[in-house]
């Protein structure tokens, strides 16, 4: 949590898109939420591009885009759990459902003990059941998981949470024998 809200501390109006995109992965979402900026051709921006840049192009007030940003990344925080939270409530015999959102390849490379490739089938029987059962989802390094998680609290699942870092924070913070990986592309 301290690492992230560092992260933060480091966003003003000229911060490059890029920069904002890596330190606060919602941030795209939060943009196109309220702006309809960067979720099409037509919106888009570039890396380089800055916040500052982006905002006069869209002719809106760079104060109010940053307020959003930090509010929307407050929200996030409150989406993600922190693995030795997650590994403290699992010694506990809490009952957390640990689900791996990453490709199937990657799962069946390297996964957390006792977690469970989310799929279709998968989708439907939890939302068969009643959603009081922690969900904790994960992806590789916690990048892309909030978009889940969100999806997930909008379709009812009030306890479910992303794993902060991913399965590479869980390898590094809590255990070690879990491999870290780097995808090539």
């Amino acid at each position: 949590m301290k690492a992230i809200r560092a992260m933060e501390l480091k966003m003003n109006k000229e911060i490059k898109m890029g920069e904002l995109m890596k330190a606060q992965p919602g941030a795209r979402r939060a943009l196109f939420a309220r702006y309809h900026l960067g979720g099409c051709q037509s919106c888009a921006f570039d890396d380089g591009e800055t916040l500052a840049g982006l905002c006069m192009r869209a002719e809106l007030d760079v104060e109010q885009v940053l307020e959003h940003l930090s509010a929307s990344h407050e929200h996030d925080l409150t989406m993600l759990m922190e693995p030795v939270e997650v590994k403290r409530r699992l010694l506990e015999g809490e009952s957390v459902l640990l689900i791996d959102v990453r490709t199937r390849e990657e799962h069946e490379a390297v996964r957390i003990e006792n977690s469970v490739f989310f799929t279709q089938e998968l989708q439907a029987e939890i939302f068969k059941q009643k959603q009081e059962r922690i969900a904790v989802l994960y992806d590789h390094t916690g990048k892309y998981v909030l978009d889940q998680v969100a999806w997930f609290r909008g379709h009812g699942h009030a306890n479910a949470f992303g794993l902060r870092g991913g399965i590479d924070a869980w390898s590094r913070e809590v255990d070690g024998a879990v491999m870290r990986y780097r995808l090539e592309v």
